[in-house]
């Protein structure tokens, strides 16, 4: 029975879930003393460990400015208010949901535009097709982790005398070149949630080398509040607690052991899964370093002998969590579909094609062999499956 497909009644590659992710998180006794510190200050929020952490991102992205907030998604939305856009937004629909849900709350009107199906980033191609006079930004995405192409986009930007900014949610661990992503554009956005590599719990960080943006980000973070009791300007509560902080110092010290892991495991898919036909990966531009937040493939039903739904459906037998990122993406998605993104055609295909498999930064290579052994199964007994499935 060891090689038939669950699906067919087989024994599954894994006796427990392997799950899309899981988080690399720091002993207890790591953070006692840093956590025994906090309780005896009396400051569980705006204290020492929030400043050396801001301190020690910004030094690691090579930036000015690295102000944490609560989240990506507050850290968009108030560097997106703290360039005084107006106006249209060109953005990726291949995007979650949180890169154009800042836009609305900032009274922005999102463009939609297409991907390069190959890198799924942002196509400058279609972005300089796209811009009008009412465009005031482009708003790009490193993708999973992969760089976007920032040289080309910020050519376009200064052209048109537009601001660019990333979200870099999955972008901790990237290298443009040799360079951490993070210092490039007008700023950068990150995550610092439990999917990522780099984990506070929750939060984020905004990247910039801008002192003014730095300094509305971190008044928009209190409120709008200037310190005398005065708004300036409507802000948030999106201030990071001294714990968030404190487990972010202890997570970015393992950062570069994470990523450097994550690739190790994505060379082991390339290798393995790249026999199979019909399986196609990401392409990261030379001389580019993926963080690999995700690891995606795309799946081409006539030559695998399957579709994606159906990969899905035959790995969750074999106990192997899958995602589906981005199905569907935001131009038809209920709360954007107004905002119609025309003719997408790569955004469209790899939604309806792209499947994220599991990957984590203690994953050990017998788990990563694991799910390429369930893939190579399956797909050998692909018209079989098929059958199943249609009958079902």
């Amino acid at each position: 029975m060891k090689n038939k497909p669950a699906i067919l009644g087989g024994d599954p590659v894994a006796d427990t879930k392997i799950g899309i992710a899981r988080p690399l998180l720091p002993n207890f006794e790591k953070l006692s003393d840093g956590i025994q510190s906090i309780l005896e200050s009396g400051m569980v929020t705006k204290g020492r460990y929030l400043k050396a952490f801001e301190e020690a991102v910004a030094a690691h992205l090579q930036v000015k400015h690295a102000v944490a907030v609560s989240s990506c998604t507050s850290g968009l939305m108030l560097t997106y208010t703290g360039l005084e856009l107006k106006g249209e937004v060109i953005v990726p629909s291949f995007t979650f949901m949180a890169t154009v849900s800042a836009l609305i709350w900032a009274g922005l009107h999102p463009i939609f535009v297409d991907v390069d199906r190959r890198t799924t980033n942002l196509n400058p191609i279609a972005v300089e097709s796209s811009i009008t006079p009412n465009t005031s930004c482009i708003v790009a995405v490193h993708t999973f982790g992969n760089p976007a192409d920032i040289d080309s986009l910020q050519e376009i930007a200064d052209r048109h005398k537009l601001k660019l900014i990333f979200d870099a949610a999955h972008g901790f661990g990237s290298l443009y070149g040799d360079v951490p992503v993070g210092c490039q554009g007008n700023a950068q956005v990150f995550s610092l949630s439990p999917t990522k590599l780099l984990i506070a719990g929750e939060g984020g960080i905004v990247a910039t080398n801008n002192d003014q943006l730095a300094e509305k980000i971190r008044i928009g973070r209190e409120y709008g509040n200037d310190g005398h009791y005065n708004s300036i300007f409507p802000g948030i509560n999106a201030r990071m607690p001294e714990f968030n902080a404190l487990m972010g110092l202890h997570s970015l010290s393992g950062l570069e052991d994470a990523v450097r892991h994550r690739n190790r495991i994505a060379t082991i898919f390339h290798k393995e899964l790249g026999r199979l036909p019909g399986v196609a990966f990401q392409e990261v531009l030379r001389g580019n370093r993926c963080s690999y937040k995700d690891f995606s493939i795309t799946i081409d039903q006539e030559n695998f002998g399957l579709t994606r739904d159906e990969l899905t459906l035959s790995l969750a037998a074999e106990n192997v969590d899958t995602r589906k990122y981005y199905d569907p993406p935001l131009h038809r998605q209920t709360a954007y579909i107004k905002y119609d993104g025309g003719h997408l055609p790569q955004t469209d295909w790899l939604s309806n094609n792209i499947l994220s498999l599991p990957i984590w930064s203690s994953m050990r290579e017998e788990v990563a062999l694991n799910i390429c052994r369930a893939i190579q199964r399956i797909q050998k007994n692909a018209r079989t499956i098929h059958e199943v499935i249609s009958r079902s």
